[in-house]
């Protein structure tokens, strides 16, 4: 169930919405060493953000997955902040990531819970 939910000012051209979304879901299957198959990446592009006083682009990112070790939230911030960089070109410092682990009750998917 890991989930990449990008919120961004920044207006992601059609061409390349399918090489962002391919190297959003890689990043997360490996960094979490889950195959592919169970990761979910959403785009909410061209949003209305204004972050540390200006619109230059800026980018709320939500990181959520079952068992998500809270030790390893900073290389995975390091890791989204580089692909959001390199896709992006959102700097490092304009971006807030928000990591979270629910319990497995609480999350559903194919008409159950994990």
């Amino acid at each position: 169930m890991p989930t990449l939910r990008i919120l961004t000012n920044v207006e992601v051209p059609a061409e390349d919405r399918a090489d962002l979304f391919a190297r959003a879901s890689g990043t997360v299957a490996e960094l979490l060493g889950k195959p592919e198959s169970y990761v979910m990446v959403i785009l909410e592009d061209g949003r209305d953000l204004f972050f540390a006083g200006t619109s230059d682009p800026a980018a709320y990112v939500e990181f959520k997955s079952i068992g998500l070790p809270e030790l390893k939230t900073a290389h995975y911030s390091r890791a989204l902040c580089d692909l959001l960089a390199e896709t992006l070109e959102i700097p490092a410092e304009r971006v807030y990531i928000e990591f979270a682990a629910p319990p497995r009750h609480l999350f559903g998917w194919n008409g159950g819970t994990f």
